[in-house]
């Protein structure tokens, strides 16, 4: 059967009119959810009330075997340009000369405390043992969490990410990494970029539903009022995307999006050390509230929906259909490209190009195969 002039099979319409769906949801998701053009609903520490006292900050760092790292990193957080703060480091059990980096420090300024977890605490998760103990023994209200390898983007990294603290619970800040001339590295760059814009823009769109523990700010009375990690101690991973999930709402939560909030980690240097990573963290998804879950597979569906269609109709479609599912890739992709290319200009990142199309493709395969592995006990 076929229709008008232009002889279009029924089964024809009925692929286009299916990928023309799939493309409206993947327009939706970027407009919604990866713009940062919009305003965010929290205002930057330049426009909060100056006369407002600056309330007092504990910054959060868990270290293992980081003695190599704590040196340079540790001084960029005392360099921070803010009045009242501490920098508590949690030594996770460490094999190396991490103790002794932190004794170097704690003696040389008073403003770095440390803590400890005890050798041989039968948890599955250290550190959140060790992130609970320093929150314990945090002297402020407001607790700022990144890792022993994280270097702030800005003296003003304190004063950003505890802003909106004013006025939420929690704060979730963007965390890059930085850039190498490698493979793994170009493929790490484009999934932070993508899942960084995801949860900023879910947050700022009032659906919080992760952070990264790298950048991620809460009150001490939060934390504590809802169990700290109790409800997570026997997942392996979790201590800031698990936590979030459980008690952010559009109430309490806050996305910052400015570039002197950015922190920078080191990334990994091997694909096995990247898919160990990867499997950790998808790990505690099962975790994760149905909304989340829902709201996560939406898009790499109509992803996949819409990828397996377009090469459908490009293979067995008639020419006139065959132009229609071109044109409709060229504005998906012309849409990706300035998306995610307006974040990475403004978070710093490295530009996205035509590589963006085995991206978005093999990714959700990489995911999808990480989670029909078995779950390791131990990690």
């Amino acid at each position: 059967m076929s229709f008008g002039v232009f002889d279009i099979a029924l089964w024809e319409l009925c692929l286009l009119g299916a990928l023309l769906l799939a493309f409206c949801y993947e327009v939706y998701f970027y407009a919604r959810y990866m713009s940062i053009s919009r305003k965010s609903k929290v205002e930057s520490r330049k426009q909060l009330v100056e006369s407002e006292e600056e309330p007092g900050v504990s910054v959060i760092v868990c270290a293992r075997n980081e003695g190599y790292n704590l040196k340079p990193y540790i001084q960029s957080l005392l360099t921070q340009d803010y009045p009242l703060f501490e920098v508590i480091i949690v030594n996770d059990g460490s094999e190396d000369n991490t103790q002794a980096v932190i004794d170097e420090y704690t003696a040389l300024d008073k403003r770095v405390k440390t803590t400890f977890v005890p050798c041989g605490a039968r948890v599955r998760s250290t550190k959140k043992l060790g992130l609970t103990l320093a929150a314990k023994a945090a002297q402020y209200d407001y607790l700022l969490l990144t890792d022993a390898d994280c270097r702030p983007e800005s003296v003003h990294w304190i004063s950003e990410m505890v802003a909106p603290l004013k006025q939420s619970e929690i704060a979730l800040g963007y965390g890059a990494y930085f850039k190498e001339n490698s493979l793994l590295n170009s493929v790490i760059q484009y999934e932070t970029l993508f899942n960084g814009l995801h949860f900023l823009g879910a947050a700022a769109t009032g659906k919080p539903y992760m952070g990264v523990g790298r950048n991620l700010a809460y009150r001490k009375d939060t934390f504590f009022a809802n169990g700290g990690f109790s409800h997570q101690m026997n997942a392996c991973a979790g201590d800031d995307d698990l936590f979030v999930n459980k008690v952010a709402n559009k109430h309490n939560t806050a996305a910052v999006y400015s570039r002197d909030s950015v922190t920078w980690s080191v990334p990994k240097t091997t694909w096995k050390s990247w898919w160990q990573q990867k499997r950790r963290h998808l790990s505690v998804s099962d975790n994760y509230k149905p909304s989340t879950k829902r709201h996560l597979l939406r898009e790499p569906m109509a992803r996949g929906v819409f990828y397996a269609l377009f090469i459908a109709l490009m293979i067995i479609g008639s020419p006139l259909v065959m132009t229609a599912a071109f044109a409709l890739m060229l504005l998906r992709l012309g849409l990706q490209l300035i998306m995610l290319n307006i974040g990475a200009d403004h978070f710093q990142q490295p530009r996205v190009g035509l590589e963006l199309i085995w991206y978005d493709m093999l990714l959700p395969v990489v995911t999808g195969c990480i989670m029909l592995l078995p779950k390791k006990k131990d990690w």
